[in-house]
């Protein structure tokens, strides 16, 4: 496969996984009254919001990432991560505290493997003809990648089924 398509399917990749975050976050039902409701309602939105901001960042980390990029794949990482600060900085109720956590910790997931993948990308685009890129540890340098994308998907998605069934 080559470079360009993996680059793109991997920031496709990212932009759906945050996709999919925003429209499956649900808002917990409280039973112990109006007060605690509104607060996890308020939660949930405030998440959404940040998530809605978070696309449109990876979208263009996505276009820059097709247009191979590498400066402004980290401008555009730097804005999503700043975003996902955001995100983790969102007052939840304690009821929410764990689901919070589950959220943060996908979110922080993601970005560690998105920083790899752009570390990755820049050592290829920086390459040169005295000091070439290393391919004999590029299959395996990705592999490690696309399993550490993998484990916050699936962080992301534990969060979001906890919070349909609260």
């Amino acid at each position: 496969m080559s470079i360009r398509k993996i680059n793109g399917l991997l920031a496709l990749s990212f932009a759906l996984v945050f996709a999919l975050f925003m429209f499956g976050c649900a808002v917990p039902q409280a039973s112990d009254g109006q007060t605690t409701a509104d607060s996890s309602r308020q939660y949930m939105a405030d998440v959404n919001q940040a998530v809605e901001k978070l696309s449109d960042q990876l979208n263009g980390f996505q276009d820059a990432v097709s247009r191979e990029d590498a400066v402004t794949m980290r401008t555009q990482a730097d804005n999503a991560f700043q975003t996902l600060d955001e995100l983790a900085a969102i007052e939840a109720p304690a009821e929410l505290d764990e689901l919070k956590k589950s959220y943060v910790k996908g979110a922080d997931q993601l970005k560690d493997a998105l920083n790899d993948y752009i570390d990755l990308y820049t050592e290829i685009a920086a390459a040169t003809d005295a000091h070439p890129f290393d391919y004999a540890t590029y299959d395996e340098r990705l592999k490690k990648i696309q399993e550490a994308y993998d484990e916050g998907v699936k962080t992301l998605e534990d969060a979001d089924k906890s919070a349909t069934e609260l």
